[in-house]
């Protein structure tokens, strides 16, 4: 949803002519390359801080959000601005400052140099820790007498945050309350990815290299001791090794367009190579790149 309505936004100032403003986006509007490019053919600029904005422009804030000073700036040098934010990360932005006022110190799971955590961080004011595994929660003191709350980045993997989850409500110890911030659609892909999963032998995940909840769910197919290859495009696949494979699933990023979707099972299916199509030697390297499991 966060997506859809993002781009959405950035569609309706293409196609209206922004007025005869300059369109910006703070950072990429979605992680999705071949949605960059084509927002960047007709005009689209991705800035990648507030003093790369020229005067006057129209700025879009991606799906992902920005920190709360970041925003303040922008509206201080009086450019236009239109907040993509996805409402489901607007969410977790307003319940982490709820809980930052009445003294809870945030424990985030998250990537930490992600754009989304970063916004999340910001509203933390009474102070923040971030981890991307229960090894590095397990190292971090918690102190007695400390108030803390729990949350997720809105895409991370729903499983591994309610075991964090429950382990941490269960303690006597500790007082900590659980912010229930992923995403209902993230959830909904990660399951229907375990299902998949369990009925192939392999598994395909289509979308951006930096995007996010794309690398969950491989995360998702390969805990599930399934071979799983992460492409971006059709370019990628190593079709004469996937020929080889009984069964293959093929799932996608929430940001990977569906005509790209389209394009990689219909080849899936047929086996067909197109023009500028990677050489076999490439195409054998990119699951020691790409793959795991």
């Amino acid at each position: 949803m966060g997506v859809i309505l993002a781009l959405r936004k950035l569609d309706a100032l293409v196609e209206g002519g922004a007025a005869g403003r300059r369109i910006c986006t703070l950072g990429p509007i979605i992680h999705n390359p071949q949605v960059l490019a084509e927002y960047a053919a007709k005009g689209v600029v991705t800035a990648d801080s507030p003093a790369d904005i020229p005067p006057g422009a129209t700025v879009v804030i991606r799906a992902h959000g920005v920190p709360k000073n970041i925003l303040e700036t922008l509206k201080e040098s009086g450019v236009e601005i239109v907040d993509a934010t996805c409402p489901k990360v607007k969410k977790a932005q307003l319940l982490i400052a709820t809980e930052a006022r009445e003294g809870r110190v945030l424990l985030l799971f998250g990537e930490e140099t992600h754009a989304e955590v970063k916004g999340l961080l910001s509203y933390a004011e009474a102070g923040a820790f971030v981890f991307d595994s229960r090894a590095k929660l397990d190292a971090f003191p918690l102190e007695k007498g400390t108030r803390y709350c729990l949350a997720a980045q809105t895409t991370q993997d729903r499983d591994s945050f309610d075991a964090i989850a429950g382990k941490l409500e269960s303690s006597p110890t500790y007082d900590v309350k659980v912010l229930h911030t992923i995403c209902d659609a993230t959830r909904e892909r990660q399951d229907e990815t375990v299902r998949i999963a369990g009925d192939v032998d392999f598994m395909i995940v289509v979308g951006g290299f930096d995007s996010g909840n794309t690398r969950r769910l491989v995360q998702v197919a390969t805990g599930r001791h399934k071979h799983c290859l992460h492409v971006e495009s059709a370019r990628d696949l190593p079709l004469d090794e996937l020929s080889r494979v009984p069964k293959i699933g093929l799932t996608a990023g929430a940001s990977t367009p569906k005509s790209l979707i389209d394009e990689i099972h219909r080849l899936l299916e047929s086996g067909e190579q197109s023009p500028g199509w990677r050489t076999p030697a490439d195409s054998r390297e990119l699951p020691d790149r790409k793959a795991a499991g």
